[in-house]
């Protein structure tokens, strides 16, 4: 049995779920989150926590057992708390900021680079090198993030470019610049 999958979803006050034969429907504080829910995977609701039930032992649905526990687990704390990630710019002239919906940085690139903020996002430059991404969709958060990290990767020398806050970025060595003395 999967071990996740078994694992029942605790709701917290003003959560309610919708069961539907397509998906889940959260509601909470932060707005409401569809969850897909796989084919041979049904949701039911048990002493106030949600239950992952699968109809059989096929390897195809046991797979998507975790991962339809997991998907309504993350609606659910989408709606409750939310989702953050956290990005830092590093480099000589590198900065960014907001400017309405729109996020604008220059990352040594001879134009600015400006990146519209999808809806239900919400993202903040507490200063010129840090972006805060909140959101309620852990995917949406997440996908974001990584397309602003995709415009200036760190670079393996100095380091340079926009990386998560969490991430180790291990540097190489440059050339040793030992002469060929024959």
């Amino acid at each position: 049995m999967s071990r996740i999958g078994k694992n029942p979803i605790p709701l917290p006050d003003g959560v309610t779920v919708d069961i539907r034969s397509d998906g889940l429907l959260v509601k909470g504080p932060k707005g409401e989150q569809a969850s897909a829910v796989p084919p041979g995977i049904s949701f039911e609701l048990e002493d106030g926590a949600l239950v992952a039930k699968r109809a059989n032992e096929e390897k195809r649905t046991r797979g998507f057992h975790g991962l339809a526990r997991a998907l309504a687990h993350n609606a659910v704390v989408g709606v409750t708390v939310g989702f953050k990630r956290e990005l830092e710019i590093q480099g000589v002239g590198y900065r960014a900021q907001m400017k309405g919906k729109t996020l604008t940085m220059q990352l040594g690139f001879s134009h600015g680079i400006d990146f519209p903020i999808p809806e239900g996002l919400t993202v903040t430059t507490p200063d010129q090198t840090h972006i805060v991404i909140e959101g309620k969709d852990k995917q949406q958060v997440g996908e974001i993030a990584a397309q602003i990290r995709r415009f200036r990767p760190p670079d393996a020398y100095k380091g340079k470019g926009v990386r998560y806050s969490d991430e180790i970025v291990r540097t190489k060595v440059g050339k040793s610049g030992v002469g060929a003395g024959a």
